[in-house]
């Protein structure tokens, strides 16, 4: 074990260095190292009920999982493709448990080598592809709302004019990698939370997209306000970072009072004992 341990390590420390010189470092990606983190915490949570009981090594599934994440592993790192190069630690960890513990071990894990999914960085023509006609919807929803509060606005394309200013609604603000940060909040929330139903689990993992959504046009209306009566300069500095805490204490304030929701339908009353 500590040999497997050691030796991908060795293997994947190069990758993560890559990953936060480049994709980490950026507003859109930043929640990589969180991910990362939070599978590793989970692991290790989980070790004892991984190496508890008998150990059922799955050579042949082993052998095979570990040589498809090696080969993907090295031919991503050769030509710096960092998305594949992220994405085949998954099958690597697979393997070594299979060889280690077998299915029972892979079973008991699956969540954070599920979970490690969100660490890898999206595919670049899949970011384009989604990015644009979200951020036209947000500034679409964005503008609609401050004009009905009787604000000045107007809108051409993802273009917010307020006032005299000009607010070009951003790549970061489309929402697309908010989403996907807070569908792996809410993920690990449901996970910590050890919910039974699986009803109650696809619901909450569904809502946390129009919720995203929600917290999205929250934070560009907030920028928009501050922009308008404290100017750019304001709306661009610590502003900027503070309408990013908006968003997520916004999702995860309607996550949690969505949960509560749910709880009066799924969460069961307590059976009373007869004397």
């Amino acid at each position: 074990m500590a040999v497997l341990a050691i030796g991908f390590l060795l293997l994947y420390i190069p990758t993560y260095v890559t990953l936060a010189e480049t994709t980490w470092s950026t507003e859109e990606q930043g929640h990589g190292p969180m991910i990362l983190g939070a599978s590793a915490w989970l692991l290790w949570t989980l070790r004892e009920k991984i190496f508890a009981g008998p150990a059922r090594p799955a050579p042949l599934a082993g052998f095979t999982c570990l040589l498809i994440g090696t080969l993907l592993y090295v031919i991503s790192r050769s030509q710096q493709v960092i998305e594949v190069e992220g994405f085949s630690q998954i099958p690597v960890l697979v393997g070594c448990l299979l060889l280690l513990r077998g299915w029972r071990g892979v079973r008991t894990a699956w969540f954070p080598l599920f979970f490690l999914l969100f660490m890898v960085p999206l595919p670049g023509a899949f970011v384009q592809a989604l990015t644009l006609p979200l951020k036209a919807m947000v500034s679409y929803v964005a503008e609609n709302l401050l004009y009905w509060a009787g604000y000045p606005i107007g809108r051409t394309g993802v273009m917010l004019t307020i006032g005299q200013y000009q607010l070009l609604v951003a790549d970061a603000c489309s929402g697309l990698n908010s989403l996907f940060t807070l569908e792996a909040l809410g993920l690990l929330y449901m996970n910590i939370m050890n919910y039974k139903s699986k009803a109650r689990n696809i619901v909450l993992a569904i809502m946390i997209i129009p919720i995203s959504f929600v917290s999205n046009v929250t934070r560009v209306i907030t920028l928009v306000l501050i922009t308008y009566y404290y100017g750019d300069a304001v709306g661009q500095g610590f502003a900027h970072n503070f309408a990013g805490m908006v968003l997520f204490t916004v999702a995860l304030v309607l996550t949690y009072g969505f949960d509560r929701l749910l709880a009066a339908r799924f969460d069961k009353e307590p059976s009373h004992a007869v004397a």
